[in-house]
């Protein structure tokens, strides 16, 4: 299959070891991965903060990056903002776009997917193959829980990984508190919903906590850092590339950390 990879914002600018190991996971699984370089952000920022029409050029250019015929599906590391290109993207569309906005945005809908769910829904694969030796508890992100309803789908993806030791993490369902915008415009009510994510992640005793966003995985990662907590935050294609001929440097990475 040949697969359009959307590295997302975040991606691109803070997390571009995410953005790899979704790529690297899905060539091992053998497909082609492509990257349209003229690719920018889905717009959902703008959306979520109340501006629908400033958006547009956005949601077009997504359009024409990820509407070549050639690709056959659109995947990106990041709940959010896949739920942004299904569900707002067509809003945007109807309310601002002419009729060839609606119709490539959605073309362009039918075929994007959250990774894990691409996995295992598209390519109906659970074990990928993935090696990774550590005490591992996972957040499920809003977005994908309640937009996408991705479900169990990352945790099937996690309980075949070789050598985890996969914790359930307590209310796991309860929001990390970033939300985006909202972290910036509610910070007392973000930090105190934080405040309760810490202290269940600490809970579990895991080595690290994992999430299909890196939005999330920043927010609960910053607080985790502060308190010095000694788990730290991984994209679950992090994890899922990691294999026992090409592990994750857990250790080297810490010592790296440390050494900045």
């Amino acid at each position: 299959m040949r697969i359009g990879l959307f590295a997302t914002c975040l991606g691109d600018t803070l997390f571009p070891e995410a953005v790899r190991s979704t790529a690297v996971l899905l060539a091992r699984l053998g497909h082609e991965v492509v990257f349209p370089p003229e690719q920018t952000c889905c717009g959902q920022m703008h959306v979520n903060t109340g501006y629908q029409r400033e958006p547009v050029p956005l949601v077009r250019g997504f359009a024409e990056q990820f509407g070549d015929p050639s690709i056959e599906a659109v995947v990106m590391p990041s709940g959010s903002c896949a739920g942004s290109v299904r569900h707002q993207h067509g809003i945007v569309a109807e309310r601002y776009g002419d009729a060839a906005l609606r119709a490539g945005v959605a073309t362009v809908q039918a075929k994007t997917y959250e990774l894990s769910e691409f996995l295992v829904d598209v390519l109906d694969a659970t074990d990928v193959g993935a090696y990774f030796p550590y005490r591992v508890t996972y957040h499920p992100t809003c977005h994908s829980l309640r937009m996408l309803r991705v479900g169990e789908k990352p945790l099937r993806l996690l309980r075949a990984v070789d050598g985890i030791d996969l914790v359930e993490l307590p209310e796991a369902d309860a929001c990390c508190g970033f939300g985006g915008t909202f972290a910036v415009k509610n910070a007392e009510t973000s930090s105190a919903m934080l405040q309760d994510k810490m202290r269940h992640v600490a809970a579990t005793g895991a080595d690290v906590c994992t999430a299909g966003d890196s939005s999330c995985l920043m927010h609960i990662g910053g607080g985790l850092s502060r308190i010095k907590s000694g788990t730290r935050t991984l994209h679950l294609a992090q994890i899922l590339a990691s294999t026992r001929s090409t592990p994750y440097a857990m250790q080297a990475d810490h010592l790296s950390e440390a050494a900045r």
